[in-house]
């Protein structure tokens, strides 16, 4: 019997559901970056740390020019190497030195030199700053949904890069047509 062809959920927006209570994952909003027979990466992108841009740009010794950009928050990307500093950002194709396509113009860079050019004012225009990241194993993303741990929607810029992060998960949720305020916690299948 042949195995049905596995659905990528790369470029895919992560919401999660109510019941999802543990604590780095309770009503959040996660991009994933990378999905295949080997597991998924994902980053949160609605969940704050108490670093501004600011303060990586001062720890790598990176001139700023641009103080607009040194006060924007720095997300906590998920539980997996906290201290890894990643950019997800719209445009810039082969312009920096580590990354990595995501789809539909969304980039993932874990370089210094995207972080030099924000600091310069020469960075992409729509960037943000993530600690850390998300990750699932083999099947382990896949079963979760099927738990109705998570929704999954096509990833949206205006979510990731302008929505107020209190609105994130409420805004992403009516992408789906769902509003937030009438989901339970209660699982169950029909």
């Amino acid at each position: 019997m042949k195995k049905p062809p596995r659905i990528s959920l790369k470029n895919q927006l992560l919401v999660s559901m109510p019941q999802l209570t543990t604590p780095h994952f309770h009503q959040t909003v996660s991009l994933i970056c990378q999905h295949d027979d080997n597991g998924a990466i994902g980053v949160i992108v609605n969940r704050l740390t108490d670093h501004r841009l600011g303060d990586i740009f001062e720890q790598l010794s990176l001139p700023v020019s641009n103080l607009e950009r040194a006060e924007q928050p720095v997300f906590e990307g998920g539980p997996v190497n906290p201290e890894l500093g990643l950019v997800i950002h719209a445009g810039g194709e082969g312009q920096w030195e580590s990354s990595m396509e995501i789809g539909g113009g969304l980039w993932l860079t874990s370089s210094r030199d995207i972080l030099g050019a924000i600091a310069r004012g020469q960075g992409p225009a729509h960037a943000i700053m993530i600690l850390g990241y998300a990750g699932w194993g083999p099947g382990q993303l896949e079963s979760e949904i099927r738990q109705n741990s998570w929704l999954n929607t096509p990833a949206d810029h205006s979510i990731i890069f302008d929505t107020r992060i209190d609105q994130k998960w409420r805004q992403a949720a009516q992408l789906l047509g769902i509003d937030t305020a009438r989901l339970s916690t209660e699982v169950g299948h029909a």
